[in-house]
């Protein structure tokens, strides 16, 4: 590959990599990695692998991490639309599967957008505690939305606020955070030549300031004993182990927790305990990672030097959730569909917003004033005591958790038909279908139709059609 890299680059490259500069210049010819990541609130990695129609090899530091071959295309497999997996490149994989979240945690996402690292984070909750994820951009946060809802993941809420904003409402709230943070994207030149463009305009010294302003809102909502992921798709060395030197040396109640290593990973440049990945050494891009944690005790409370005080963030834009309790005794029909599915719920935690019926995460904190694009699961909507359920609750069912479905197979036609929108006929032994029927491929499923008989009115949300 022919790309024209910054001079200033190359220097700081052949300074932080002596000897093995010229490898990493070589692997500009090497063709990239292609990676997806299994979505383990569906099945398991093994089973993925069995069931895929392509040949697939682990990624040998992910456990739910496999390569493929650019011949597959398995953005237009109807598992991909049944959430089964998640495209994402392979070194990208690594920061989500190295904080230690367990289900019950309160997580944030502060800088969420595409959604790659959050769908892995909501996995990881299985259904329990909350994921909040993040991002300022609302653009970015609505792809981040349907990323989320398409695996699954209905104890996530998604914001599109300031890390300032989002400091003022939750001090000291979350146990796991990640913050996967804006950079000069140096480990992307290989991937995406056009970025060195973006580098020659800001570069390092425009993006650490901004990293280190993330930071420190980050390290006021951790909790004492929680962990903070910081994480760069880049190499330099002042927007990596001298951002987080800089928090080590601004908040004393921050420690490093050593990352391990592993085949091809290297340590910190000049920093003991972070982890660097380059493309000369792994199938995959560049990528830093290090890992925080808040001390407990004495010192875990605040920590914080007198730092300069941004200006704070504006309030244009938000807008409050006006929440009301859903009465499952005045809305049958709601009732009636919750009762068909085989899922527990708490009355408590079912609100009204806008006509939207919405399941709150547990944890969920009203009253905030943030700018919510969802809070919690979309359940569907009512209107004059007539539901709908939503394409979101779809995806957070399956064969097995809903009475009335019906399941085609992966090959069968009508799976791509009901992608579509097309109306599905039924065939001897399929129906009859009557009222909200689930329609699944293998027992995933895809989203809802309308049964009459042995015929399926489409109800696919027409944003996620098959194009």
């Amino acid at each position: 590959m022919k790309i024209e890299l910054p001079e200033n680059f190359c220097r700081e490259m052949k300074a932080l990599l002596g000897d093995e500069y010229e490898q990493y210049i070589a692997s500009f010819d090497r063709p990239r990695s292609l990676g997806l990541r299994v979505n383990t609130l569906r099945w398991t990695p093994g089973e993925c692998r069995q069931r895929l129609p392509w040949p697939t090899e682990p990624v040998g530091w992910v456990e739910n991490g496999f390569f493929y071959d650019e011949s597959a295309n398995p953005s237009k497999d109807p598992y991909y639309y049944a959430g089964l997996y998640y495209l994402q490149e392979p070194s990208a994989m690594t920061p989500a599967s190295l904080l230690p979240v367990e289900p019950g945690d309160m997580v944030l996402d502060l800088c969420a957008a595409p959604g790659g690292k959050s769908t892995e984070l909501g996995a990881r909750l299985k259904g329990r505690g909350m994921l909040v994820a993040n991002d300022i951009s609302s653009s970015r946060a609505k792809a981040l939305l349907k990323n989320l809802e398409l695996s699954g993941i209905g104890n996530s809420c998604v914001t599109s606020e300031t890390p300032e904003r989002l400091a003022s409402a939750f001090p000291g709230f979350f146990h796991k955070i990640l913050v996967d943070a804006p950079c000069s994207g140096e480990g992307m030149f290989r991937k995406n030549p056009d970025m060195t463009a973006d580098w020659r305009e800001k570069g390092p010294k425009h993006y650490s300031p901004l990293q280190r302003a993330i930071l420190k809102e980050a390290v006021k909502m951790l909790k004492p004993g929680g962990y903070l992921l910081y994480s760069t798709c880049t190499f330099s060395r002042q927007e990596d182990e001298e951002t987080v030197r800089w928090a080590l040396e601004n908040f004393s109640n921050m420690e490093l927790t050593p990352l391990p290593l592993f085949d091809g990973a290297c340590g910190g440049a000049g920093l003991s305990g972070c982890l660097r990945l380059f493309p000369h050494k792994i199938r995959g891009e560049g990528h830093f990672m290090a890992l925080l944690r808040k001390k407990t005790g004495k010192g875990g409370g605040g920590g914080e030097r007198n730092l300069p005080e941004e200006r704070p963030a504006s309030r244009a834009g938000s807008r409050r959730e006006s929440m009301v309790r859903v009465n499952l005794d005045e809305e049958k029909e709601l009732r009636a569909f919750l009762e068909d599915t085989r899922l527990t719920w708490e009355s408590s935690r079912l609100v009204n917003i806008q006509d939207m019926i919405c399941y709150l995460p547990e944890g969920f904190r009203a009253g905030l004033g943030l700018r919510y694009l969802r809070t919690g699961l979309l359940v569907g909507t009512v209107k004059k005591g007539r539901f709908e359920p939503s394409q979101a609750m779809a995806m957070v069912l399956g064969e097995e958790l809903y009475a009335n479905t019906v399941s085609f197979d992966r090959d069968d036609q009508r799976v791509i038909r009901y992608l579509k929108g097309e109306t599905i006929a039924l065939e001897d032994g399929e129906g009859p279908r009557k009222g909200w029927c689930l329609v699944c491929v293998d027992g995933f499923a895809l989203g809802f139709a309308k049964g009459n008989q042995m015929t399926l009115k489409n109800k696919y949300y027409p944003g996620w059609r098959w194009q």
